[in-house]
């Protein structure tokens, strides 16, 4: 399965500046079915073949317990020999056991997901979990967390949860076009809801301060072609002393 060059090259050079993944690695791959979690599973396939390193790594599909489409993802991971595994949860029970009017669970859903996926990492002896999000998800983050949260955060290529598992995101400084253009270069199926509880939600139920946030970043990059290579830049050149939190002002 052919992958660019430039999209190799960035998770490359990203993988040596953050050492995400080296020698001996042991890697759990929350594999969503998605196009971002579709793309990294085929990338670390390429990697494990190709790089100077020795790591293994075991793709998991966290299965919500209300049905959807599976199949395909196990299809393409036998096709290009990726370890692969579903598990099954009661997540979806759960959420509509504990949903209350006017509120919005996916940061709910996504911690449950992600604590399952910690607990497969654990129990496997895995030592790292690898993330599919990219730089248009970080940028998001942080226009999120700026604009609604009062926060200065966005999401780091790695970072070490409390349990001692290490969180890597390889592909945190491609762009979503460019996977875009991945999954449709190579015919690559794709669930129209990548089995997404939101998705099960009306219309008029689901969180619109992501698409909204989306939809502004795409209107201000049609103004400055550079916007994220600024943004990408400036993740990496803070300035702390600058704002006014106490911990970091100069006194």
């Amino acid at each position: 399965m052919p992958i660019s060059k430039k999209i190799l090259s960035i998770v490359g050079r990203t993988n040596a500046k953050y050492n995400l993944i080296s020698e001996g690695d042991k890697i759990l791959l929350g594999l969503s079915g998605g196009k971002d979690s579709m793309l990294l599973a085929t990338i670390l396939a390429y990697m494990k073949q190709h790089a100077p390193f020795t790591f293994d790594f075991k793709a998991v599909t966290i299965d919500y317990g209300r049905g959807g489409e599976y199949e395909y993802i196990a299809q393409y991971c036998n096709q290009h020999k990726i370890p692969y595994e579903r598990v099954r949860t009661d997540i979806y029970q759960i959420l509509e056991d504990h949903k209350r009017k006017g509120t919005i669970y996916c940061s709910f859903c996504s911690r449950m997901r992600r604590g399952t996926l910690y607990t497969q990492a654990l129990k496997g002896g895995f030592n790292k979990l690898a993330l599919a999000h990219h730089l248009d998800d970080a940028t998001e983050s942080f226009f999120m967390n700026l604009i609604y949260n009062g926060a200065l955060r966005s999401m780091p290529p790695i970072y070490r949860a409390e349990n001692g598992l290490y969180v890597i995101r390889p592909m945190i400084f491609v762009r979503e076009r460019q996977i875009i253009d991945f999954i449709a270069h190579n015919n690559i199926y794709i669930a129209p809801d990548c089995n997404c509880p939101i998705n099960w939600l009306p219309e008029d139920k689901r969180p619109k301060a992501r698409a909204n946030t989306k939809q502004m970043l795409f209107e201000l990059e049609k103004q400055n072609p550079l916007l994220f290579k600024s943004i990408q830049n400036a993740f990496s050149n803070l300035h702390s002393n600058s704002f006014c939190d106490t911990r970091y002002l100069d006194t």
